[in-house]
């Protein structure tokens, strides 16, 4: 049958039925299929524009039941093709349906939830008012495209085993916006730009890329006079952010992410995406809205009878992820992002929230988890949870799958703890080393099941964490009340920079001090961008909104960021304590009181198997078998704030082997990391000085 299209009838298109088979737009011979779900409308809108800020679209209303298959509105256009502007809009809801007005909203321009590319007009507006000729001009817009064209090659995923992963957090945008990063100016900031620096990328030692949130986010949900920066104000699931591509033509962001993905596994590391699928930038009832609530807004959100927002996200809203549509959009986009754009993996911000039914109850084995974890097609992608969400639901732990890695914040909080100089942590600080068995204590759960950060981008710098006791948000314009407050910071003795050099080398030593433990300990260690040079953000421990050279990676380096860099480049190349306990053995490891007394691990203190577990304790020394190169190693941690002289033990079964220094985090570069064999000898018995809050590394042939 055909349509005239109602606002521009010069165009006559003819259209079929159509077909719900896959949602959003397919492109297939005769034209275009489009397929939206929008169960409380009896009418729609499918409009289609000339360019972005076109006020006139043509309108193609369906309202037959030939267009509809119960809760899917779908029909085909003919000789539509790739690089067409779309949109949908709600005519009218069901009238019998019961409140079913409720559940959409009439009248609003809404992108495609299944839109591979959101465009924006030149005057975008995020809130929608005025007239309809307005609305279109500055609404966002979908596009059909055609994604088969793209050459991918050879490419193929490294696929590290998580006991050889270091993943590293970083932010597009923010690792090459700032002039001093060389790139040329039209590609700082964007995907193009950061392929120049992928052999800083090499030669740091990492293994995999951490993004934070690429999918297309709002930079406008934000305070006035700021900018979203970080991204987690997702508006489409399936398109990548348009502002990180040099190239704005309609398939540029597209394939230069794929371009950069490719690089990437050319040279040897992994891509997993930060994605954003507890909340949209739609916020709560106060909201703009451009997509799921126009659609269903009852069913995209967890809203109560009186139709409030749940707020577990912290953002306004939060997306309803046990609903059986919203769960498949969510397998849909991981399944987009693993194939089409050959991503490796996914970590999952507040992915408590999917752990919440309709209600916002927590229920047990959430269905929408256990579907991620076992979906075949998603096999071979890692998976990583931020086990906790803004509403208080804590599942350390206990994230359902068996799968799933988890963001471990307990290792954070415990050995910034530790290394602070806080009493009774101890335990729990070698617990941390050891994977948190004291956590993870079911049977066979290996120690990669725990994710070790110090940082990351929510929180302090490393450098900050070493500066500031308090946080210093006032640049956010949200009166200090946005951030964490309980940040087990200190600045030692002066808030903020300092030109003393005592204390900028006591902070130093910190520093190398936690991202040592952080890449040394049992788990897949990650470290934030810019930590391995020290940058900084003024104490500001929440910049989601500092699109600036505050959050940006500055370049130009003095001699002790030189000095942190070289360290971080030796110790990710001496990653190498591995305990037998982290074999077949450690995965039968229950507590913590176990580990502590297992015959794989030898414990000493100043003295040679005499640990000090007392609640005053800040020190404690393990010895650990080397399996892979068949050798010991004997670390010593010093998280006291005197000098202490320790005795070297011996190894077992009484070996007469010279004990060799490896790591001494109280030297500058390059002696606080020997890449070669080390002249010094120690022996059994020797008295070794291990300075302040400081780590000490030694191995000796087994």
């Amino acid at each position: 049958m055909s349509a005239e299209a109602k606002d521009k009838t010069e165009k006559n298109y003819v259209i079929k039925a159509g077909h719900c088979r896959k949602l959003g737009p397919t492109i297939e011979a005769d034209g275009v299929n489009f397929a939206v779900w929008c169960p409380a409308a009896s009418a729609i809108d499918l409009l289609l524009f000339d360019y972005p800020e076109d006020p006139n679209p043509a309108v193609i209303t369906l309202a037959s039941p030939i267009f509809r298959s119960v809760y899917y509105w779908h029909v085909k256009v003919l000789g539509l093709k790739s690089e067409q502007l779309y949109a949908w809009r709600v005519r009218e809801a069901i009238r019998t349906y019961k409140a079913a007005s409720s559940h959409v909203e009439i009248g609003k321009i809404l992108i495609d939830p299944y839109a591979k590319r959101v465009i924006f007009p030149k005057g975008y507006k995020r809130y929608q008012n005025g007239t309809m000729s307005d609305n279109c001009a500055s609404a966002a817009k979908s596009i059909v495209l055609n994604l088969d064209e793209y050459d991918w090659g050879l490419d193929t995923s490294p696929r590290h085993p998580l006991n050889k992963t270091v993943i590293y957090e970083m932010h597009v945008k923010g690792f090459t916006a700032h002039p001093s990063s060389g790139v040329a100016p039209e590609i700082r900031g964007t995907y193009r730009g950061l392929i120049e620096k992928i052999p800083y990328l090499v030669e740091l030692g990492v293994t995999a890329v951490e993004f934070l949130p690429v999918y297309q986010f709002d930079e406008q949900d934000a305070l006035p006079g700021k900018k979203n920066y970080w991204g987690y104000s997702p508006m489409a699931f399936f398109a990548p952010h348009e502002a990180y591509s040099s190239d704005k033509s309609y398939m540029g962001p597209i394939n230069e992410f794929r371009d950069l993905v490719k690089a990437l596994h050319r040279n040897g590391l992994e891509v997993i995406l930060d994605v954003v699928y507890n909340h949209t930038s739609e916020g709560d009832q106060n909201g703009p809205t451009y997509c799921y609530k126009g659609f269903d807004k009852k069913n995209y959100y967890i809203i109560d009878k009186n139709g409030n927002y749940g707020n577990y996200s912290g953002c306004g809203n939060t997306f309803n992820g046990t609903n059986s549509v919203v769960r498949n959009l969510i397998i849909d986009s991981l399944i987009f992002w693993k194939e089409e754009m050959h991503v490796d993996g996914f970590r999952f911000d507040l992915a408590s929230i999917l752990a919440r039914d309709e209600s916002g109850m927590p229920i047990p084995n959430s269905p929408t988890l256990l579907d991620i974890d076992s979906n075949p097609r998603l096999a071979e992608t890692k998976i990583i949870a931020e086990p906790w969400d803004a509403g208080g639901l804590y599942q350390l732990g206990n994230i359902a799958g068996s799968k799933w890695r988890e963001w471990n914040g307990q290792f954070r909080d415990d050995v910034r703890a530790f290394m602070r100089g806080d009493n009774g942590m101890i335990k729990r600080f070698v617990s941390r080393l050891l994977g948190s068995p004291d956590i993870y204590n079911e049977k066979e759960v290996d120690p990669q099941k725990s994710i070790n950060f110090i940082t990351c981008h929510d929180g302090f710098t490393l450098w900050d964490l070493v500066c500031y006791a308090q946080k210093h948000n006032e640049a956010n314009g949200e009166h200090g009340r946005d951030g964490n407050n309980a940040n087990y910071s200190a600045n030692y003795g002066c808030e903020g920079e300092c030109d003393d050099d005592a204390l900028n080398d006591l902070r130093l030593r910190q520093a190398k001090n936690m991202l040592a433990l952080t890449v040394l300990s049992m788990g897949t260690p990650m470290i934030l961008m810019g930590d391995e040079i020290l940058r900084t953000q003024k104490g500001n421990n929440n910049a989601y909104c500092q699109d600036n050279e505050l959050s940006y990676m500055n370049w130009d380096l003095n001699e002790r960021q030189q000095d942190m860099l070289h360290f971080t480049q030796a110790i990710i190349k001496r990653r190498t304590i591995r305990s037998r306990a982290e074999g077949h053995e450690r995965r039968h490891v229950k507590m913590l009181d176990s580990v502590l007394r297992s015959t794989k691990l030898q414990w000493h203190g100043v003295l040679p198997f005499q640990p000090d577990w007392s609640f005053n304790s800040h020190s404690i020394g393990v010895l650990v078998y080397w399996s892979t190169y068949s050798i010991y190693a004997y670390v010593f941690v010093n998280a006291f704030w005197e000098d202490l002289e320790i005795e070297l033990p011996a190894q077992p079964r009484n070996i007469k082997r010279h004990w060799l220094p490896m790591v001494d985090t109280s030297q500058k570069a390059p002696d606080d990391v020997v890449i070669g064999m080390s002249r010094k000898r120690y022996c059994a018995g020797d008295k070794l000085k291990v300075q302040a809050r400081s780590i000490v590394m030694l191995i000796s042939p087994a």
